[in-house]
This record gives structure tokens, C-alpha cells and sequence, in this order.
């Protein structure tokens, strides 16, 4: 009885939080036309709503912990679900991604990622596809703020260890910024398929920054190091059986 009233909680919290992301779209729309800080502001309300909705309907806490970067850098995140990038879109003050392609076309999210700076990418492409990263990465640069990209290139159920690509270290290598590693445990609570949100707290963590001029190897290694260990900490400490490694 309890699961199938936290289910029905979980639809109803889906459905209102897509009516919100419309209704605010267009509330902020004149505004982000004339200005980008509009789409920020935007996108600033519509994910502190959701921190708030989560919490309320479904016992979903969430916590961002440690310095939130405000400069000029490259944030890279351990991506689970949806909600580490409302946690980080939540507090970052102008956060931009590297996102698919297609997503440019779709209603709504292409027109506010227009407007904030996110760069497109054919992920389809692969060797082609870095080109085109950099050379947008490049284009891009005129709009100020911290470029977020996702290291494992997708989104990664808890427990699950893809490859981190390279990309990421090509691009920390062209940027010469620093680059701000970033764990979290949200998958553990929302994941990345079905409708059931558990409760308890997700986190995001910023973690100590990664100075520019490392060579990409060694960037590559120190950067899966620090998020995995982080993100397995997180996850344990949500009560997520981690595996240890062999």
C-alpha cells in the first residue's frame, strides 16, 4: 500500500514538473528573448522549483556540497538522471552543456539552450565528433560561463562503470581552465528510466578543482579517480551497495 501511494506520489510529482518547465518557459520567455540573463533566470527558478516539488511529494531531499563554481570553467560531472543536472543547473550561475544534437530541435529545451550557450554535438559521428566538439567549444567561447560535460558520455545507473572518454581531456586541454570535478548519488533515488522517485537526500558534490596544464592522461586518470571515489562514497552513503574493486 505504501510503494503504490509513493508511485501514484512519484506520476503525479513527473507530470506537475513537466507543466511547470512549460509554464515557466513561457513566463520567461520575453525576458530570455530580450536577454540571457532571462534564460538563466529562468532556468534558475524552474530548477529550485523542482528541488522543492521533489521534496514535498516524494521525500526527495537534495543537497549540493562544496564550493559552487562561479568562474570561468569546465564542470565535470558523474551523470545518473535528470536531477544531477537540476541540482547543478540549480546553483551555478551560468551553466551551459555539451548536449546531443537532436536536442537543439526539441520544443522548448532547444530555444533555452540556444539562449544560454550549449554547444550541439553528433555524438553519432565519434572521431569526427571531437572535431566538431572543439571547434564549437571554440565558437562558443564568446558567451561566458561553466561549460558542463559528462565525462561517461550518457547517462549511468549506480553500480554501473562505463569508460570515461576522452573528449572530456581534449577539451580541459583546449579550454586551458580549470576543471571542477562533480559526484553525486541522485541515481540511487531517481533513475534514469521508470517513474518511482524514492526519498531520501541526493547530493551533488563539487570537488577540489583540477588545475589547467595537466597532460591529458594524467587529467583523464586523476578525473575518474576523484569522481568515482566520490560518487561511491556518496552512494554508500545512501545506502547503495557499491562494489569494491577487484
Amino acid at each position: 500500500m505504501i510503494y503504490a501511494l509513493r508511485w501514484l506520489m512519484s506520476l503525479l510529482f513527473i507530470i506537475q514538473m513537466y507543466l511547470a518547465m512549460v509554464v515557466l518557459a513561457i513566463v520567461f520567455a520575453p525576458y530570455a528573448i530580450a536577454s540571457r540573463k532571462g534564460a538563466w533566470a529562468g532556468i534558475h527558478t524552474y530548477c529550485n522549483w523542482v528541488r522543492l516539488s521533489a521534496r514535498w511529494m516524494v521525500g526527495l531531499r537534495s543537497e549540493v556540497r562544496g564550493p559552487v563554481p562561479t568562474g570561468e570553467v569546465m564542470i565535470a560531472s558523474k551523470h545518473q538522471s535528470f536531477f544531477d543536472i537540476i541540482l547543478i543547473c540549480s546553483v551555478v550561475p551560468r551553466p551551459k552543456f555539451i548536449m546531443k544534437k537532436e536536442l537543439k530541435w526539441a520544443p522548448i529545451l532547444g530555444f533555452y539552450a540556444w539562449r544560454i550557450g550549449c554547444i550541439p554535438v553528433d555524438r553519432g559521428k565519434k572521431g569526427r565528433a571531437i572535431a566538431e566538439m572543439k571547434k564549437a567549444v571554440a565558437a562558443g567561447a564568446a558567451i561566458p560561463g561553466q561549460l558542463i560535460i559528462y565525462p561517461q558520455g550518457t547517462r549511468v545507473a549506480p553500480g554501473a562503470t562505463p569508460p570515461y572518454k576522452v573528449g572530456s581531456g581534449l577539451l580541459y586541454q583546449q579550454l586551458a581552465q580549470p576543471c571542477i570535478p562533480a559526484a553525486t548519488n541522485v541515481g540511487v533515488f531517481w533513475p534514469r528510466h521508470g517513474i518511482y522517485r524514492k526519498p531520501g537526500l541526493a547530493v551533488v558534490e563539487f570537488l577540489p578543482a583540477i588545475p589547467p596544464g595537466r597532460p591529458v592522461a594524467d587529467f583523464m586518470t586523476e578525473l575518474e579517480r576523484v569522481i568515482e571515489g566520490a560518487s561511491n562514497r556518496l552512494m554508500a552513503d545512501a545506502g547503495f551497495a557499491v562494489a569494491r574493486a577487484a
